[in-house]
This record gives C-alpha cells, structure tokens and sequence, in this order.
C-alpha cells in the first residue's frame, strides 16, 4: 500500500506543478501583442497541457487504488470532502484545455487579470485537500 500511496503523490506533485504553470503561460498570453510570441507560447501551451494530462489520470487511478485499498468507502466525511474537490480539480484541468484551445483559434475574452486570479484557485484546492487529509476533521 505505500508503493501506491508514493506513486499517488509523486503523480499528484507532477500534474500539480502543470497546474501551477500552465495558466501563468496563460497570463503571458493574454498579455502578449506580437505573433511570435503567441505562437511560441501556444506550442508551450500545448505541449504542457498533453504533458501533464496523463500526471492527471496516474494521480486518479493511484487514488482510487489508495481508496480501494484502504477500503475507506464514503462513510468519512473528510473524504467525501477530497473527492469533491478532486473532481472540481479534473473540472480546472479540463477548462485548462479549453482555454488552450480558445487561444489557438484566437477566442480569448479573458484579460491578463483574470489569468492571474485564475492561476490560484488549484493553490486553493491543494491547500483544502492536504487539511482535509492530514487533520481529517470530520
């Protein structure tokens, strides 16, 4: 059980470092006025996104194993909690996704401002899911 509950973080600490990046290559994008750039930065963009979307699913099959194995159910209510949260997480790295692609075909109606706003809330998610887990409250 601790091989799987190790692979869980290492995957969960690779997909969250995309996370932290990639709406900051976001906020450069919004930011940037010549096509060089842009198209420099979508390349980046892309690459990152297809780069950690399978960080994301090893993170999600590695906690439903941890799950299984620690036969955890859904009777514990910091639990219920973190799943919540991890499908709200798999939501933000969807939207990712979509976001990549509005700027691909040019369709951003989102300034700098919201990027950088939009860059914290996965700091958010982490800081809630690693409380919940580590001082299980209820």
């Amino acid at each position: 059980m601790l091989w799987v509950k190790a692979f869980h973080l290492i995957f969960l600490v690779s997909w969250y470092a995309g996370l932290f990046y990639l709406p900051r290559l976001y906020v450069h994008h919004a930011m940037s006025t010549d096509a060089q750039t842009r198209e420099r930065l979508q390349i980046m963009e892309r690459k990152l996104f297809w780069f950690i979307t399978p960080w994301a699913i090893l993170t999600v099959v590695f906690g439903i194993w941890l799950w299984m194995l620690q036969g955890w159910g859904f009777n514990a209510g910091w639990l219920n909690l973190k799943l919540l949260l991890v499908i709200v997480l798999v939501l933000f790295h969807i939207w990712c996704g979509k976001l990549m692609f509005d700027f691909r075909k040019g369709d951003n109606p989102h300034s700098h401002v919201w990027f950088r706003w939009f860059n914290e809330f996965p700091l958010l998610i982490l800081v809630a899911v690693v409380l919940l887990v580590i001082l299980k409250p209820f």
